[in-house]
């Protein structure tokens, strides 16, 4: 052998046998110091590469070794128009000073101007506390204009920043006042400025139609509007479509017109009397509750049989049930505290649900996504919460004593009365979007809501009136079923159920009920000589049925389960995904059940993986070479020389030879997998 082959073949194997040590070192220990990637939404990684919790980040406090998770601190996390708590949190600004911890951590009310007495509105740090009723009246009275966002009054559009423009059946008079079109020109001064009898000469009908939706009649004095056969006019001003079913009311449920009659049905849940036509719900007989000054009391639909559920929480305030349960969900009348109770266990067992801001005017539970929905009179909102009492928020505010709450969540829509200045009903989505006034007009004092979920159709009792209406859930085809008959002076609760509309009144401290399309007829009162009677609610399964989730927004259905979240910057309603996506998010690729993906996917050893790689080929391709060469003469010496490469060459085992390449590849992942 030539000895510059021998030297240059000793230098190489000895380089081989330096490097190959070293990088094994190196992968080993990379492998075996390599942190699991951090999750991106819950952890913050370090500059040394260790994962601490986010809500860690900017505390103050160092709990990264090298101290990186409180460095660029200085630089806002959150959106320009949003508050950063100090719990990491973004919530909106118009939450900050509201009464309400959205924070969670009470950050969003600290030094906030003391705005704690009933019927005042805080600006935010260092402004103004304001009067209730100078929310949402169309002027800008805090610096930042919260209090005429449409986010805190439900409106679409900013407001002009005067007095609201009157609506097309309106006149404006000349100080703004709105009145209607029908009183001007009528010999009788309805303006302060006794603008409405000015020009009463010209042509009304010329300007925006009087007001009218279709046709506008001029008169000598004054004009009327007048409506197509097929249609009839509705407040002065406005013609709808004249749906037959409702007009005559023949139906208790399903009604469908043929020809000049109609045909009558009832839900499935539900069966028809073949004599009477009446649709009676199927399975046991329907239970009425409500409260008093005695506590919670039972009441049978037909006033036969009568006794007391829970004498210990006395109050007429409003009540709620959740039927598939038999739970009541209830308020004391002016108190902030909501209670829950179960209709078949120990009525001794009632539970504190949550304690509320404010006093609580109305209640209704959401059976679907397991909500509960409160107005408060003082607060000027409707609120909600979970049925569970773990979290609660303020849903709309800026309302003028708002004072009963009702919910379709079948159909995603959440309905509410104000009895204050501006009496109305209004309608909005679950979420508190995309609100809608469905009664504006003849309504002065509305106390209680209910649904009549077969015709979909909203009843209201309405103190001032002495009424009992309804109205579909778009606002139209308006009827008042019961008139003022001497039980009607001081009504507090509704509920309507089969043909029947329920109430409870206090002057005469009775509860009665009446046909639900015309009140003069089967008109009884049930039960005489109640305290002071609040509150009305009836338990029967078919009031809530199950269905299709609209989850948040009107007619966004659900095929699967719909999420909840309360404590984001505004509710969330999100549909989950279905079980077999759910189910391929969660599976591992099949090379990450042996080698950590965060290995595999860091580029440090990635590079030094190739790197062996590429030197291990190329050693073997020279030893493989030089072996030629060196013994390619005589080959018994070839034979010779390889057994005693078999005894020595530490990179070659005992029994058949092996690749080099084959032999780190595996030795890596048995270290890995330790």
């Amino acid at each position: 052998m030539q000895p510059w082959r021998t030297s240059s073949m000793g230098h190489l194997a000895g380089l081989f046998l330096l490097i190959v040590p070293l990088t094994c070192s190196r992968i080993w220990g990379a492998a075996g110091h390599s942190l699991p990637a951090c999750h991106e939404q819950l952890e913050f990684r370090c500059r040394d590469g260790s994962c601490i919790p986010r809500l860690s980040v900017c505390d103050g406090h160092k709990h990264c070794e090298d101290g990186s998770d409180e460095h660029r601190c200085g630089h806002p996390w959150c959106k320009k128009d949003e508050f950063a708590c100090r719990s990491r949190r973004c919530i909106s600004l118009h939450f900050l000073c509201d009464g309400v911890d959205s924070c969670g951590d009470g950050s969003d009310e600290a030094s906030c101007m003391n705005c704690t007495a009933a019927g005042f509105f805080s600006c935010g740090l260092s402004d103004a506390c304001l009067p209730g009723n100078k929310l949402c009246d169309g002027r800008i009275d805090c610096k930042d204009g919260r209090d005429e966002s449409g986010e805190l009054c439900g409106w679409s559009q900013p407001r002009p920043q005067t007095s609201p423009a009157c609506t097309a059946s309106e006149f404006q008079c000349g100080d703004g006042q709105c009145i209607r079109q029908t009183w001007r020109c009528d010999h009788t001064p309805d303006c302060s400025d006794g603008s409405d009898e000015n020009n009463c000469d010209q042509n009304e009908c010329q300007v925006n139609n009087g007001g009218c939706s279709h046709r506008c009649v001029d008169l000598p004095m004054g004009y009327l509007c007048d409506c197509p056969d097929n249609m009839r006019l509705v407040g002065d001003s406005q013609c709808e479509e004249v749906n037959t079913c409702l007009e005559n009311d023949m139906c208790d449920q399903l009604c469908v017109r043929k020809n000049d009659g109609v045909t009558c049905g009832c839900h499935k849940d539900y069966e028809m009397n073949p004599t009477t036509g009446e649709c009676k719900a199927k399975g046991d007989e329907a239970q009425l509750v409500f409260t008093s000054s005695k506590g919670l009391q039972w009441l049978s639909i037909t006033g036969t049989e009568y006794t007391e559920l829970a004498p210990y929480l006395p109050g007429p305030g409003p009540v709620a049930a959740l039927a598939s349960n038999r739970t009541l969900y209830w308020a004391r009348q002016g108190r902030g505290s909501i209670y829950r109770v179960s209709m078949d266990g120990n009525p001794q067992d009632s539970v504190l649900v949550m304690k509320v801001q404010g006093s609580v005017s109305g209640l209704a539970v959401d059976w679907i996504h397991q909500l509960l929905y409160w107005s408060s009179m003082e607060n000027g909102s409707v609120n909600v919460g979970l049925l569970d009492g773990s979290a609660q928020r303020r849903l709309i505010t800026g309302l003028d004593k708002p004072s009963a709450v009702a919910v379709d969540p079948l159909q995603g829509l959440l309905f509410w009365t104000q009895c204050g200045v501006s009496s109305k009903i209004e309608r909005a989505s679950l979420a508190g979007r995309d609100r809608v006034a469905l009664v504006t007009s003849s309504i002065r004092h509305p106390v209680a809501l209910s649904l009549d979920m077969p015709r979909q159709l909203l009843y209201w009792v309405d103190q001032g009136m002495r009424t009992i209406s309804r109205v579909n859930l778009e606002g139209r085809h308006r009827k008042t079923v019961v008139e003022s008959n001497g039980y009607l002076d001081r009504p507090f609760g509704l509920a309507v159920f089969e043909g029947f509309v329920y109430w409870s009144e206090e002057v005469t401290r009775s509860i009665c009920r009446a046909n639900k399309h015309n009140g003069k007829l089967n008109f009884q009162v049930l039960l005489s000589n109640a305290t002071s009677p609040g509150g009305v609610a009836i338990i029967q399964p078919v009031l809530q049925p199950n269905g299709p989730s609209v989850c948040g927004h009107t007619r966004m259905v659900c095929q699967h389960e719909c999420v909840v979240n309360l404590l984001s910057e505004s509710p969330e309603f999100s549909c989950s995904p279905t079980e077999t996506e759910h189910n391929k998010s969660l599976e591992i690729p099949a090379i990450s059940r042996t080698v950590p993906e965060s290995t595999l996917s860091d580029p440090t050893f990635a590079g030094i993986l190739s790197l062996i790689m590429f030197l291990s080929v190329l050693l073997v391709g020279m030893a493989l070479w030089w072996w030629r060469e060196e013994f390619r003469p005589s080959r018994s010496l070839a034979e010779q020389s390889f057994s005693l490469k078999e005894s020595q060459d530490p990179l070659i085992n005992q029994g058949p030879p092996i690749s080099p390449n084959t032999c780190l590849i595996k030795e890596t992942l048995l270290k890995l997998d330790g």
